[in-house]
């Protein structure tokens, strides 16, 4: 009778054996489920008190044909730099005023963290318009979107860079 004995035992241990295996296997699947579930919570990024996406975002003016880009780069909530990008030697010399209106605006934009009450001399106030506005179309790229969609699209872009849209600059 003992051989029979030992045969019922070892049958007993291969299913205590299988059964803890079992409920290690069902342990590991639902850790790895919960691990790799997605989460329907946003993303600390959308907080409702950032004011901008963080990145350079850019905006075309039209010159008689030569485009130049107004960048703006922001934080969450500071503008921190404005200025011009891809512009010519023959934008530079045909538009002399360009630079230094947008320097002023720059200084004012930029202490102020706002387009509001930015005043500008009469001499070049045709080329600070277009540079404004500019600058605001470049700002509402930059601001957070109400969809977290949009969050994810607006970072899958290269560099963080945006640019559409452009305008006509009246000859002063």
């Amino acid at each position: 009778m003992s051989s029979k004995t030992k045969i019922v035992v070892l049958r007993m241990k291969e299913l205590i054996y299988t059964g803890i295996f079992v409920a290690l296997g069902i342990i590991l699947i639902l850790l790895l489920v919960f691990m790799f579930a997605p989460k329907d919570s946003k993303p600390a990024s959308t907080d409702t008190s950032d004011k901008y996406v963080p990145g350079v975002y850019t905006s075309s003016i039209m010159l008689n044909g030569n485009a130049v880009d107004i960048a703006v780069t922001v934080d969450k909530n500071t503008i921190t730099s404005i200025q011009m990008v891809n512009m010519s030697e023959v934008v530079t010399t045909m538009y002399p005023l360009m630079e230094p209106a947008l320097d002023n605006l720059a200084e004012q934009i930029i202490a102020s963290q706002s387009l509001d009450h930015i005043t500008y001399p009469e001499e070049n106030q045709y080329t600070s318009l277009v540079i404004l506005d500019a600058v605001e179309r470049a700002l509402e790229k930059a601001g957070v979107p109400e969809d977290e969609t949009e969050v994810r699209k607006e970072s899958e872009d290269t560099n963080g860079k945006k640019s559409e849209g452009s305008s006509k600059l009246v000859e002063e």
